[in-house]
């Protein structure tokens, strides 16, 4: 998007942490795949108005296209149009719904997951989104980058140029899996994804 020159030296008046949302996105994508291998057509739900779509669109297609998958997108821009994108889902018989990462699309995140499980639809989103119901999730800790920002914060207040503190980039990233999301899809989750899953809600 611009906002910085680099990782390493962001230059101006800005400095933070990366959620790295393009390649999350396209991971759970791969996920999802060898969840439900038969996965032909995803739909990817989004908010129309989140300026960081194009960079996410951008890594799920290059991966989506190395997996033959033909992606479909459903924008939202409120919860009163959850129940007829999941309708248009169904009728283009779609195989999974990966949500896209957006800080009204997360508020709503128990809406959609019963919405996919109840259309018996896989899906997948961020980590808050299998615990919401969703199938699974994957992603980084969001408290723990919040804990890391006060850092930012501390040697800013004292004096640091932003532009000299290094854009930092998580190194933890977390599977989950909802078994009781699976069981209410009727889908059985293959063991090499099980056995990859740092939490199994049951």
């Amino acid at each position: 998007m611009g906002l910085i020159a680099s990782l390493a030296r962001p230059g101006g008046n800005i400095t933070g942490i990366s959620f790295f949302n393009p390649e999350l996105s396209a991971k759970r994508l791969e996920l999802l795949k060898e969840t439900v291998p038969r996965t032909r057509q995803v739909a990817v739900l989004l908010n129309p108005e989140n300026l960081i779509n194009g960079p996410i669109l951008q890594a799920m297609d290059i991966t989506a296209r190395s997996m033959k998958i033909k992606l479909q997108k459903f924008e939202v821009r409120g919860s009163n149009e959850f129940e007829n994108a999941f309708s248009v889902m169904t009728k283009r018989r779609v195989d999974g719904v990966t949500i896209v990462e957006d800080p009204m699309l997360n508020n709503n995140a128990r809406a959609i997951a019963a919405l996919a499980a109840k259309k018996q639809t896989p899906s997948t989103g961020g980590l808050e989104f299998a615990e919401a119901g969703g199938l699974m999730a994957y992603g980084v800790n969001i408290p723990e980058l919040w804990r890391r920002s006060a850092v930012f914060i501390d040697k800013i207040l004292k004096g640091t140029k932003p532009a000299d503190l290094p854009v930092e980039q998580p190194t933890k990233f977390e599977l989950v899996i909802n078994i009781k999301t699976a069981k209410q899809i009727g889908l059985t989750i293959p063991q090499s994804v099980l056995f990859r899953a740092d939490k199994v809600i049951k």
